[in-house]
């Protein structure tokens, strides 16, 4: 079984930075693809970013050039550094990741973690 931690959310004013991290423990698993979703009220949970097993990445358009997607294949734990914050970022800001258990190909989802970007 796989759990996940997501931790450093937070209030932060516009302009500024915060980092996220998602590490997912467990025993006889490894770790695919990676990535960060987000959900304001009102709205649909959406892509932020991914990362492969290899190290590709992808954005969402309104984040590229001021979010960073990475990831520490030791520690299983994935990052998302967030520069440049804006007021229309913030939402709960959710990690999945997929995996391998076994012969089997599963995904999970994080607790989610608040940003919200003030004015």
């Amino acid at each position: 079984q796989v759990q996940l931690v997501e931790s450093g959310g937070g209030l932060v004013q516009a302009g500024g930075s915060l980092r996220l991290s998602c590490a997912a423990s467990g025993s006889d698993f490894s770790i695919n693809a990676m990535g960060w979703y987000r959900q304001a009220p009102g709205n649909q949970r959406g892509l932020v970013a991914t990362i492969t097993s290899g190290g590709s990445t992808n954005y969402a358009d309104s984040v590229k050039d001021r979010f960073t997607i990475s990831r520490d294949n030791a520690k299983n734990t994935v990052y998302l550094q967030m520069n440049s914050l804006k007021p229309e970022d913030t939402a709960v800001y959710y990690c999945n990741v997929e995996f391998t258990y076994y012969s089997g190909s599963f995904g999970i989802w994080g607790q989610g973690t608040q940003v919200t970007v003030s004015s």
